[in-house]
């Protein structure tokens, strides 16, 4: 029995231009940035000139889908690979005008020299040499003269062969004649497969997420307005990152400009912060798990290809009613008033910006928490408790940070299948029982990454308890987040160097404490039995030297914000790892002391 899985042609570039253009062929990509540099164009079409092999393109064809008379339609061919090469082609040879990385459409020219024969990217020099030709694509003009072009050339550089420039311009000419290899890849491949054979044929390439494919999906289906899906999923992404892209969108893309997406997402040209700005990946993650009850993107680009998962038929109206649902779960996503409020939810819980959370999937399934909750009618208070609780979680236990796709998959189907209080507390006391707080936080501390999420949870949890920071009399763990401040080691690093220890030893986050620039300069290298003296002094009425703190309830007090143990100002390099020990408790416990309170 054959195992073949896909089948391979040779096409001239001229052919494969013209499909693209008649739409037989999609190229997914081709409103997306053109991400190129010219000087890789010129590289391209040097290559096509010489007969240099320049990789196979791929393409996926969709499935045949079944119209509502039962009737089969031919699924179009996705180009999948290549979409930057073909893209270059059409911008140098055809005149087409690429959407660069700022969104703006720019035409790629690239130079010739016939007697030369080389290409080269037009400069100032070169636009004004006549030797040059500094656009090719004039050359390709479907209405060009070759010999018109030839008599001309030969005019402005009289010493030019006639001949000599036909035969280069000739050659030239010939590039669309010259062959590309397409492997076109079986429409019943699943997205793992197709993945695999994509890494094994271009190994060079970056390999294609699940998102890309469902991307891919939605930028060619012209019937139900994927363009504008797509665009809209691009461009709020980009314009939470760069406000000032509203004016570019609103300038460049008159037609989007006119959508309700664009009205639903306007209110980013003001800003958002940066604690959530998602990427088209987390996107689509959200829209699709939180309308469609299911967490894996391979299940949604299934969808938009139109196959039914009872019959395990492709069937048009499938198509239609994916793309419509697509559709209102984006604007619901863009919402300004649902997503200010999610943020203020997840910054309620201490978290005030992206440097304190790190990857975005334990945001990702939280947003999609909300949205269903709002989904379902409940009230407010119970949405917020709800989130926070279950961000934190997932914060804490590293939830979504393995296998996160199925794990989201799992648990939006258990929150509809047990309820979202039965389902999410009945987790949440599982994962941080009386043990989870005693003992196994206490180890996850153990650790001398500054990113763990212990140690982030550790912060939110001083942000939210409103602590002040170490030594500080006004000043919050909050406030020196936002704008100022330095991670102290209470065990100095440089005394504990001096000691021998190793730098795993020394940046242990049980070793940190959040603290003023100005009070960690004065402590510098000191080693705790000194400068934990000289602050009990400083409270007994002696020399200020750290901070403003001159009251010993007050220093108490800022001690338990920090989680210092009792003893610290007796203890030398010889007692740091039982310091670390004690300390390692007393943040564990703060931490529960926090997620209580949520």
């Amino acid at each position: 029995m054959s195992t073949q899985k896909y089948s391979v042609t040779q096409h001239p570039v001229g052919t494969l231009l013209t499909w693209i253009k008649s739409g037989e062929i999609a190229i997914p990509e081709i409103q997306r940035p053109f991400v190129w540099e010219a000087t890789k164009v010129r590289d391209l079409l040097d290559s096509l000139f010489r007969g240099y092999p320049v990789g196979y393109l791929i393409a996926w064809q969709n499935p045949n889908v079944n119209l509502k008379d039962g009737t089969p339609a031919p699924g179009k061919r996705i180009l999948i690979d290549g979409q930057q090469r073909i893209t270059a082609l059409m911008a140098s040879l055809l005149g087409y005008e690429v959407v660069n990385k700022d969104y703006k459409r720019v035409r790629i020219r690239i130079a010739y020299h016939p007697i030369e024969r080389k290409f080269e990217v037009p400069n100032t020099i070169i636009q004004r040499d006549s030797a040059w030709i500094a656009d090719i694509a004039e050359v390709f003009h479907a209405e060009a003269n070759l010999f018109a072009i030839v008599n001309h050339y030969c005019t402005d550089n009289p010493l030019a062969s006639q001949k000599d420039v036909f035969d280069s311009l000739n050659q030239l000419t010939k590039i669309v004649n010259n062959p590309i290899g397409m492997i076109i890849l079986d429409p019943q491949l699943d997205i793992e497969t197709v993945t695999e054979i994509f890494i094994r044929v271009n190994s060079a390439g970056v390999p294609l997420s699940q998102a890309d494919f469902a991307m891919s999906k939605i930028a060619v289906n012209d019937e139900f307005g994927g363009s504008m899906l797509r665009k809209a999923i691009d461009y709020f992404c980009h314009l939470s990152v760069s406000p000032d892209f509203y004016d570019v969108i609103r300038k460049n893309d008159p037609a989007f400009a006119s959508t309700d997406y664009f009205t639903k997402m306007a209110w980013l040209k003001n800003g958002n912060g940066d604690l959530y700005d998602p990427s088209y990946s987390d996107m689509l993650r959200v829209t699709f798990t939180s309308h469609f009850r299911r967490g894996k993107l391979q299940d949604l680009v299934a969808l938009l290809s139109g196959r039914n998962f009872e019959t395990r038929q492709y069937e048009a109206s499938i198509v239609e009613d994916t793309f419509n649902r697509m559709r209102q779960s984006v604007l619901r996503f863009m919402n300004e008033n649902h997503f200010k409020s999610f943020l203020m939810i997840i910054e309620s819980a201490g978290f005030l910006d992206s440097s304190m959370i790190g990857g975005l999937n334990a945001v990702n399934f939280a947003y999609i928490l909300y949205l269903t909750l709002r989904e379902q009618g409940a009230p407010q208070n119970q949405i917020e408790r709800v989130v926070r609780r279950w961000f934190v979680m997932s914060m804490l236990r590293g939830w979504y940070s393995g296998s996160s796709e199925s794990n989201i998959d799992f648990d939006i189907r258990q929150i509809h299948a047990q309820g979202i209080e039965s389902y999410t507390q009945s987790t949440i006391e599982t994962q941080l029982s009386d043990s989870y707080w005693e003992a196994m936080l206490p180890q996850e501390l153990d650790t001398s990454s500054s990113n763990s999420p212990a140690f982030r949870v550790f912060l939110a949890a001083q942000v939210k308890l409103k602590d002040l920071g170490f030594l500080s009399r006004d000043i919050t763990v909050e406030q020196l987040i936002k704008w100022r401040s330095d991670v102290h080691h209470l065990f100095p690093r440089d005394y504990l160097k001096r000691s021998g220890l190793s730098r795993g030893m020394y940046n242990q986050v049980a070793n940190y404490a959040v603290t003023q620039t100005e009070i960690n300069i004065q402590i510098s290298n000191k080693e705790p039995a000194v400068y934990f003296r000289q602050i009990l002094e400083q409270v007994q009425g002696g020399t200020q030297r750290y901070g403003n703190i001159t009251d010993r309830d007050e220093l108490r007090a800022n001690f338990a914000m920090s989680c210092i143990p009792e003893g610290i100002e007796t203890m030398t390099v010889a007692d740091y790892p039982q310091f670390l020990v004690e300390r390692r408790k007393l943040m564990a416990r703060k931490i529960q002391t926090y997620f209580e309170g949520l």
